[in-house]
């Protein structure tokens, strides 16, 4: 009996290391074909572009690592004209103090600050964007985090694929400036799988069905459309759900060829697992087949258990060499080509800690249904948010 145990574990062990090297494979594919993509956008691209008037939204609830970086890097497009609506909850915000002082430094820019006194849901950003948008001057909408930072010809970018009428929604991938802390790294090589995963998603799906808060681009029209955001107020991946609805109304998501920036902080080990949670969490409560799939990524962790139930044989530390040279390269590949981040070689070591850690949080999501966000806990239903009182 217990013979045939190990031997089926063995058996389970083998599948997932191969499924796992076919993913490493496949998200390989996907990051040629972008980088591809990227080389032709590039090369017939037009000299002048539709440049609209737009209104940037930057939803705020505290404070994150050179966030007046972040918002000035804004305030720096190489646009013509542009506003930007920072909206807040509470009228003691710490990032209120930031906001002030960038209306300072570039009062020549249209630079609003809305108190949003009003709780119309459990999701306060999108609470928030309700009712910054009812003071925005223009049609066409950018959304994006608090600690994005962009380059000056970021607008540009992102905008013009909205000169096409079929596209919806224009968002972006991200790679992460880590800190240097333990905690910090491995986060910024879970970034980069992530969007390993949505370069792999957007190839099975034939498109993209989602937006990234990194980034989204949309018009006005478009959004009023689906409801406003008051149609997401209760949803805790918002941009998940205004990806989805934009695409149900046969409108396209577009992935842009821009990469922005995000600073992690120096996370402690409590605010590390807090963060994996919500992120494992949301993930699962919004595309729950997919992150079903995810099982199918953990190669290192597939191949020492096969390591270990086939008695170390010469097959298993083949297999288990494989999985390290074909992984290595896929987040080489992802981080260095793709998101063009220069941290990934020198975090490159932590990626056997990364792969190890990934499957417990993995499993860890299943096991409960609430989440930390901003100071605030949650239970997650169905995607819909519920604030633990």
């Amino acid at each position: 009996m217990i013979h045939a145990t190990i031997r089926v574990i063995e058996v389970v062990a083998v599948f997932g290391t191969i499924s796992s090297l076919g993913y490493y494979g496949f998200c390989i594919v996907c990051a040629v074909e972008l980088l591809r993509e990227r080389k032709h956008a590039d090369e017939g691209s037009r000299s002048t572009q539709a440049t609209p008037p737009v209104s940037i939204f930057k939803p705020l609830k505290g404070t994150d690592p050179e966030m007046y970086e972040n918002f000035r890097s804004h305030c720096l497009q190489d646009y013509p004209e542009y506003e930007i609506i920072f909206g807040v909850s509470e009228a003691n915000d710490p990032a209120i103090q930031l906001v002030e002082r960038l209306k300072g430094e570039f009062p020549a820019r249209s630079i609003q600050l809305i108190i949003c006194d009003e709780s119309l849901g459990p999701n306060t950003k999108v609470s928030n964007l309700v009712q910054m948008a009812k003071r925005a001057k223009y049609s066409f909408f950018v959304v994006n985090d608090s600690d994005i930072r962009v380059q000056r010809d970021y607008l540009r970018r992102v905008l013009a694929p909205l000169e096409q009428e079929n596209i919806g929604l224009v968002t972006c991938l991200y790679r992460a400036i880590a800190n240097f802390t333990p905690t910090s790294c491995i986060e910024s090589l879970g970034i980069v799988d992530f969007c390993a995963a949505v370069l792999s998603a957007r190839r099975v799906e034939g498109g993209l069905r989602f937006g990234l808060g990194s980034t989204l681009a949309f018009r006005s029209r478009d959004l009023e459309a689906i409801g406003g955001f008051e149609a997401l107020v209760n949803y805790l991946a918002d941009d998940y759900q205004l990806g989805q609805r934009i695409v149900e109304r046969q409108l396209a998501v577009k992935l842009s060829e821009v990469t922005v920036e995000t600073v992690l902080p120096a996370y402690t080990l409590r605010e590390f697992v807090a963060h994996q949670l919500r992120w494992a969490r949301t993930v699962r409560t919004s595309r729950p087949r997919g992150y079903s799939g995810f099982v199918i990524t953990f190669g290192l962790f597939w191949a020492l258990l096969a390591l270990v139930f086939s008695g170390a044989a010469t097959w298993a530390w083949q297999l288990l060499l494989t999985v390290l040279v074909l992984r290595i390269a896929m987040m080489l590949l992802m981080g260095r080509g793709v998101l063009q981040d220069r941290q990934t070689y020198k975090l490159i070591w932590l990626l056997p800690l990364r792969d190890l850690i990934a499957p417990l949080f993995w499993f860890a999501s299943f096991l409960g249904n609430t989440v930390a966000w901003r100071g605030d806990r949650f239970v997650v239903s169905k995607g819909k948010l519920a604030k633990v009182i």
